[in-house]
């Protein structure tokens, strides 16, 4: 595969990511009205977001989609976990 087709494939699956963790507002907006939720599954997200994020931003030659990919996994888990108690 050309690294043109694979750059292209990096941010589909960069935009996907972010579109499968902008799907955990409608849960804090469910959280914050009082319909709490299990905690474990957003906070696991969370931690193998960070470390998949960090990866990426530590690797020698800079992986942004893999580390921009999971950037709202970090901040949207985040949020479903704290608003989750």
């Amino acid at each position: 595969m050309s690294e043109k087709k694979l750059k292209i494939l990096g941010w589909l699956g960069t935009f996907l990511s972010v579109m499968m963790y902008v799907s955990y507002i409608p849960q804090i907006m469910g959280n914050l009205d009082g319909n709490k939720t299990f905690f474990l599954q957003p906070l696991a997200a969370t931690i193998n977001c960070i470390i998949w994020a960090s990866y990426g931003l530590l690797k020698e030659k800079k992986d942004y989609p893999l580390s921009v990919a999971n950037l709202p996994g970090i901040i949207f888990g985040l949020l479903a976990t704290i608003t989750a108690f």
